[in-house]
């Protein structure tokens, strides 16, 4: 491996974690495209379990400081996780049994259609208090349920943490606020980041070396993301709105080039 790929794969970490800690979450998607394409992994299908397990390990380390800061519904995720750890598995083999170049054209359609979601107004009214308990369970459960087995579904399906997915599908199945969300989707994505990264390390699919350098670049850009994000934290929609553009952009050019 030369210096020019290691310090690719360091630069694309790094890139992943800033937008993590800028925007909390939505780092995982531009990963598979990063390492194809900047640190010139060839198989779409290395970089998919690849970028899962590097993926895996930011978000643990992200899920600390969160579950410190009481941002973490534990119970919501734990329903979460199981649905979208058994969409994930399911994913995860379709993934890998999927033509590559097939793969990726999906991939930057599903890029494409996020952005555009994201760029959409919020228009329900939060519950900063929700929590799963025997009364919520009738409202709550017919939502989560069905929404993580989605989730799950695609994370694994394209190797991607979820994050993006996760938590505007969190939001809409109990309407907690952004910050708390975003807490929880960590919880998620580690267990469907872990799901899948194990399917494909069975298989082979992983590059254990780029993985570390992608880890180590990430510590340093989500250290940096957050810092950035104190300081632009009153202009936060314009971040998000700027994180979209470049997720559709992304996106297009994924589908075009690979048509």
């Amino acid at each position: 491996m030369g210096s020019a790929a290691i310090l690719a794969a360091l630069v694309s970490g790094g890139v992943i974690g800033l937008i993590l800690g800028l925007v909390g979450g939505g780092g995982s998607i531009l990963a598979v495209p990063l390492l194809m394409y900047v640190v010139g992994v060839r198989s779409p299908h290395a970089a998919i379990g690849t970028a899962a397990v590097a993926v895996t390990v930011n978000a643990l380390a992200s899920l600390i400081g969160h579950a410190r800061a009481g941002r973490v519904k534990w119970r919501c995720a734990s329903v979460f996780t199981v649905s979208g750890m058994i969409g994930a598995a399911l994913g995860a083999e379709l993934g890998k049994a999927f033509d590559g170049k097939r793969l990726l054209i999906l991939f930057g359609l599903l890029m494409i259609g996020v952005g555009l979601s994201m760029l959409r107004q919020r228009r329900m009214a939060e519950a900063p208090d929700v929590r799963l308990t025997r009364h919520s369970a009738a409202t709550l459960l017919p939502r989560l349920v069905p929404i993580g087995l989605a989730v799950g579904l695609a994370a694994g399906f394209f190797g991607i943490g979820g994050g993006f997915l996760i938590v505007p599908g969190l939001i809409l199945a109990t309407a907690m606020p952004l910050p708390c969300a975003i807490g929880t989707s960590l919880v998620v994505v580690s267990a469907l980041g872990l799901t899948t990264a194990t399917f494909y390390a069975l298989s082979g699919l992983v590059d254990w070396r780029i993985t570390a350098l992608l880890v180590m670049g990430g510590i340093g850009g989500t250290i940096g993301g957050i810092a950035l994000g104190k300081v632009l934290s009153g202009r936060k929609g314009l971040l998000e709105r700027g994180f979209a553009a470049v997720v559709i952009a992304i996106g297009a050019y994924i589908a075009v080039s690979s048509i």
